[in-house]
């Protein structure tokens, strides 16, 4: 596919920050806090899209009336930049990330962006921001598209005007702990998604119902929530903004299982890599339905070694503990497990360029 990063009209920042103030906010990266000095937006009008830009990075102009503030019309994906032993820098799966967005874009009756706009955009802020990629381990680009509705009417329809924008920010760990396992909190209290609604849409409503559970979690004294279904409230779906992966052993050897998707829960890049890499690494890997109580009696009995979960901002962090009411079980002595470090290592090998990437999921990025 030919790059379309050169029809963005680039506006240069007239106050970007200096080679040693940038270097001082790389020093200590605390994730989606620092950004680069511009963004990428192009306009949705009269049935096109239309202006891609690339301009310094600053506040939006609303209309208090924009339908994004009314009926929540907003989509978004995250993907990385990695810096390259030679200095090059790439993008991971742009492509998966596209066509995921577009599908978040259908279900919420908005419209679908051109691929190659979505990946000039970051093609486009990647070039002029090249600086800010980070190089160091576990360090990347953190990059941050989304589609809002701009139309300054409050009728309840489809909006007939949109923004689509791209953001970035060099990411370390995810988690302020590094990597450590995580206690994650089983809620059946609250549902994150329910059959025929936007489970696999990656829209920010989603999130914002997500929070109340999260807030339990941490009253439990838990990092992370593990939502289940809606019907049965016991079959596992996913963790917070992450997917689960489920280490058992047949005979010795390592079956990396993941809940099979089922429309109401999100279709992980990071979970679809991963079942790649595990069988790359020689492991079986295995889609199927999880439910809570048969996860806890094999984890107590042993065929459950490892819990991880996965996402394109923490990457893999393993699972040290399951908690819900009237229940505690820790996996693997509360420590990180050597199925899920080997997924680790194979997979930013592949992203950092020190692994072959015989998948062809890195993009190279022109720099100029």
């Amino acid at each position: 596919m030919a790059s379309t990063s050169s029809t963005f009209r680039i506006t240069p920042s007239t106050a970007p920050l200096s080679a040693e103030q940038r270097q001082q906010q790389l020093q200590s990266i605390q994730f989606g806090r620092v950004f680069t000095d511009h963004m990428a937006v192009v306009s949705y009008r009269n049935g096109t899209w239309q202006d891609p830009e690339v301009k310094p990075y600053g506040p939006l102009s609303l209309s208090p009336a924009s339908s994004v503030l009314h009926y929540g019309q907003a989509i978004f994906e995250g993907f990385k930049a990695y810096r390259q032993p030679d200095g090059s820098i790439s993008l991971f799966r742009p492509d998966s990330n596209s066509e995921r967005f577009n599908r978040s874009a259908a279900r919420l009756a908005m419209p679908s962006i051109p691929q190659e706009l979505f990946i000039g955009a970051a093609e486009a802020l990647v070039a002029i921001d090249q600086a800010w990629v980070p190089s160091g381990s576990g360090e990347s680009l953190y990059l941050r598209p989304f589609m809002i509705a701009t139309d300054a009417f409050l009728g309840v329809r489809p909006s007939e005007e949109y923004l689509f924008l791209l953001i970035a920010s060099p990411a370390g760990e995810y988690f302020p702990q590094g990597l450590k396992p995580v206690s994650v909190w089983a809620s059946k209290e609250y549902v994150r998604a329910a059959p025929g609604g936007t489970g696999e849409a990656k829209c920010a409503g989603n999130y914002a119902a997500s929070l109340l559970a999260q807030a339990e979690a941490k009253e439990h004294g838990c990092d992370q929530v593990i939502w289940l279904d809606a019907i049965e409230r016991e079959v596992i779906e996913e963790m917070g903004g992450m997917n689960l992966f489920f280490v058992y052993r047949d005979g010795g050897a390592p079956v990396v299982v993941t809940p099979a998707l089922t429309g109401t829960l999100l279709p992980g890049i990071t979970r679809s890599t991963l079942l790649n890499v595990a069988g790359d690494l020689g492991y079986q890997a295995e889609e199927r339905r999880l439910p809570l109580t048969q996860v806890l009696n094999d984890i107590a009995s042993g065929a459950i070694s490892e819990v991880f979960a996965c996402g394109t901002a923490a990457v893999i962090t393993p699972v040290g503990e399951i908690k819900g009411r009237g229940f505690a079980q820790t996996i693997n002595n509360n420590e990180n497990g050597p199925v899920a470090m080997a997924l680790r290592t194979a997979l930013l090998g592949i992203q950092r360029g020190t692994a072959p990437d015989t998948h062809g999921w890195l993009h190279p990025v022109a720099l100029g």
